[in-house]
């Protein structure tokens, strides 16, 4: 089966934006007080053109979805296909939540993205958004009791995940601020944020793993596990478990050894040298968790091992 490229590349995408969209806004919330979030991040433009940007790649991804269902060109748009789609499919119904839900996370981040309760529905907002597509995926594939586990994991591992791309989006653009703009107070904070994320990263590894075994168990299954290198989902799938290992292992030195060492150099007014370690550190888990995303969006347009029993 040749893959649709097309389609993969947006549903990365979309992964990456809401995740963004998702994460960065709470890593606001539990990582920032109302005060300094105005000044530390430009949450306005970052969240706004996340929201709008979603909305644009949502639309895409619903016109390349029905295409693919119904056999026929991208181009020109289908409009009865997308009609069929998003009035008679559970994924239809996910798509028309998922823009409502963007629309308010945009609107509430133009009004005043920096203030708690603005920026509080856009955490809830584009949680649902987010949320919405696990109905795309495999999340969906099962029916009764099965099926909400299953949804119910699917959903808990996209809304962990997002938390900790959008943190990784906030602690990147703390550490990256100009020199000419890094201040004692500046400092501080994001000192406090690297501490405060290594205590909420703790829940969010834990939810990632206990519901990553619960996919796994429902899509490759006991049977299949020792035979994944067989097929390219298998294959696909230990790439991805071997990053987020990586992952955890940058994530453990960046708690344990890099946050203490620049709380240290920030008592001795020596920043640099370990501030520029954590920019380094940060960097490479954030392309390790890009490529996971990347590999999210491929595998869930391949047939799990389990589904083919």
């Amino acid at each position: 089966m040749e893959a649709d490229w097309p389609l993969i590349a947006v549903r990365f995408a979309l992964y990456l934006t809401l995740s963004g969209l998702f994460g960065l806004s709470a890593f606001g919330l539990y990582g920032l007080q109302e005060g300094e979030r105005g000044d530390a991040l430009a949450f306005r433009p970052w969240l706004l053109g996340a929201g709008l940007l979603a909305l644009l790649l949502s639309g895409i991804a619903i016109a390349l979805l029905a295409a693919a269902m119904a056999g026929t060109p991208p181009w020109p748009i289908d409009r009865e296909a997308i009609g069929m789609l998003l009035s008679d499919s559970a994924t239809g119904t996910a798509w028309k939540i998922r823009m409502i839900a963007l629309v308010v996370a945009s609107i509430a981040a133009l009004m005043a993205a920096w203030r708690t309760m603005p920026l509080a529905l856009v955490v809830i907002s584009s949680g649902v958004a987010l949320a919405t597509l696990a109905w795309t995926g495999h999340g969906a594939m099962d029916e009764g009791a099965t099926g909400w586990v299953h949804l119910a994991a699917d959903i808990l591992h996209l809304l962990s995940a997002g938390a900790w791309v959008g943190a990784l989006l906030g602690l990147g653009l703390l550490v990256t601020r100009p020199a000419r703009r890094i201040d004692a107070a500046h400092l501080t904070l994001t000192h406090r944020a690297l501490h405060g994320f290594g205590m909420i990263g703790t829940i969010v590894v834990g939810t990632i793993v206990v519901t990553g075994l619960v996919n796994a168990w429902l899509l490759v299954g006991v049977v299949n596990a020792l035979n994944l290198g067989v097929t390219l989902y298998g294959r696909l799938l230990m790439t991805k478990l071997l990053l987020f290992l990586a992952m955890l292992g940058l994530a453990s030195v960046n708690r344990f050894r890099l946050t203490p060492a620049f709380e240290r150099s920030i008592a001795n007014g020596d920043h640099p040298g370990a501030l520029g370690a954590l920019r380094r550190s940060l960097a490479i888990e954030t392309a390790c968790v890009v490529l996971i995303l990347a590999l999210v969006a491929w595998l869930g347009t391949l047939e799990p091992p389990a589904s083919a029993m």
